[in-house]
């Protein structure tokens, strides 16, 4: 729990803050640039919320930080924060919230359909959040992208029977019981409007999933720099392979989509598939001179 008196000192003077508990994995400042802001090291409240909208938001902010280093001294308001979740992005994916410190904040996100509901990659199995994803019909598939998002997947496994999908490279420890592990480089379809697509690189293991050729959900392997204005992939945050993890980007441009969700960094929308197969064209331009 955030204490004020380990608050940053530049923190907007108000009741929300951010203490010195922070790792600064984005959460806040991904989910609600208007009230925070990344600092170099850490995050902090460039303003107090405006309204009641943004307070809810800001408080939502709070509930989805892994490490609870954002702080409020006024908690009115964190019923409905709580209940904000899963937080809607389009149609029917949504954003889990309640990031994990296991896995530094990576988002994890819920597809709602009449298939089975999908959790991509895993978020603290708070008991509400769980509460709420079996109020709307539960989890049939756990997909993880890769070894360092898996978080609480095996208490969520256990809570809701759902099966785990992960390419075996990346299986260990508590990965190991997987009740669908993926061998091979080849996409394998999950069901008709799911794909689960290999992408060695990042690790060995990692994998993106593509829902109804509109959704890639893409882990640590790809997400949108808001900085350059273009999407992105980090060669120094690369733990297997970087000539494998630009080939698989490569890859990618055989499929079509409009939306970038990862697991860290900013999410991105293009207009149209082509636009998001430009935009990709020109980031892996960008990276093979890294």
């Amino acid at each position: 729990m955030a204490q004020r008196a380990r608050a940053f000192p530049g923190n907007a003077p108000g009741s929300l803050f951010v203490d010195q508990t922070c790792i600064d994995c984005g959460t806040c400042y991904e989910f609600l640039p208007s009230v925070f802001r990344d600092a170099g090291e850490h995050s902090l409240v460039a303003r107090q919320p405006g309204d009641a909208a943004e307070r809810q938001r800001a408080l939502m902010a709070l509930l989805a930080c892994p490490t609870g280093s954002i702080g409020s001294e006024d908690k009115a308001g964190m019923a409905q924060a709580l209940a904000g979740f899963p937080d809607p992005i389009e149609d029917e994916v949504a954003f889990c919230g309640f990031t994990s410190e296991h896995s530094f904040g990576a988002w994890s996100y819920f597809i709602r359909r009449d298939g089975g509901n999908v959790l991509m990659d895993s978020p603290r199995a708070v008991p509400a959040l769980l509460d709420r994803l079996a109020s709307l019909g539960g989890l049939a598939l756990m997909v993880l992208s890769h070894q360092d998002d898996v978080a609480d997947h095996a208490a969520i496994q256990a809570r809701f029977g759902c099966q785990r999908v992960m390419h075996r490279a990346d299986l260990a420890g508590p990965t190991l019981a997987v009740e669908w592990p993926v061998d091979g480089n080849e996409p394998l379809a999950l069901a008709p409007d799911l794909l689960f697509i290999p992408t060695p690189g990042h690790t060995r293991g990692s994998a993106c999933l593509l829902y109804r050729e509109k959704y890639l959900f893409t882990g640590d392997h790809l997400w949108w720099n808001p900085h350059r204005a273009m999407l992105s992939a980090s060669r120094s945050y690369c733990w297997y392979d970087w000539p494998a993890q630009l080939a698989s980007l490569e890859r990618l441009l055989d499929f079509s989509w409009t939306w970038v969700l990862p697991g860290h960094g900013h999410a991105h929308r293009a207009d149209s598939p082509e636009a998001m197969r430009r935009e990709l064209a020109r980031a892996i331009t960008h990276l093979r001179t890294l």
